[in-house]
């Protein structure tokens, strides 16, 4: 569309690639003006039964339709995923360097989950876990592993589909409730099942700050 002349920066065409857009600049294409969308990020606390999507071609309720109308059209991405029967935090941003930060595998953030088991956990079983074992989506493993009884706190760096659940049916126990604490350093304990909200600056800036 620039070679082709329908871009207008400040009044003029513009032609060059390698032009940045600085803050003030006035961008037209063909002649109809556009704006950047200020970068929004969320923590939402996902209930159970909502679908971590966007849109559903089913008709079920998404994570989308827990927020207000002015959050629908400024580009949000839920960042990773829970699965319907799955609660929790769950990052909604339309911040690109956020989203890669906190998905890129080389950054190996964590993710932290409490996992309610059809029965009281073996623990011996617990090097399994840790060492790896085999899933449908491929080998996987936790960082760390700890509880009592039928409650087991994981933690993952990795991000396969549904890993948690596949990772206990894998030694023998299925999850009965799935919840996820905490992303990075992200923690929410008041936050109540359907709401969010805004992170502040300084918690998306201490994100990006995060060697891998």
């Amino acid at each position: 569309m620039i070679e082709e002349g329908k871009v207008e920066l400040n009044g003029e065409i513009c032609r060059n690639l390698a032009t940045r857009v600085q803050p003030g600049d006035q961008v037209k294409v063909d002649g109809r003006r556009v704006s950047q969308h200020k970068t929004v990020s969320l923590l939402m606390n996902k209930p159970r039964g909502i679908v971590c999507t966007l849109s559903d071609e089913l008709g079920r309720d998404t994570i989308l339709d827990l927020l207000p109308p002015q959050y629908h059209s400024i580009g949000l991405h839920h960042v990773g995923r829970l699965d319907k029967e799955s609660e929790g935090l769950l990052v909604l941003t339309n911040d690109g360097q956020l989203s890669n930060q906190l998905t890129h595998p080389r950054h190996k953030v964590e993710k932290e989950y409490v996992a309610t088991l059809d029965k009281p956990f073996d623990f011996s079983l617990k090097p399994k876990l840790l060492n790896g074992v085999v899933t449908p989506e491929g080998k996987a493993h936790a960082e760390r592993v700890w509880g009592e009884g039928r409650k087991v706190s994981v933690v993952l760096t990795q991000g396969m589909k549904r890993q948690v659940r596949h990772m206990f049916a894998a030694v023998g126990y299925e999850v009965t409730r799935l919840q996820r604490v905490r992303i990075g350093e992200l923690k929410a304990p008041g936050l109540k099942p359907g709401a969010f909200s805004t992170l502040r600056d300084r918690q998306i800036e201490k994100m990006l700050e995060r060697k891998p």
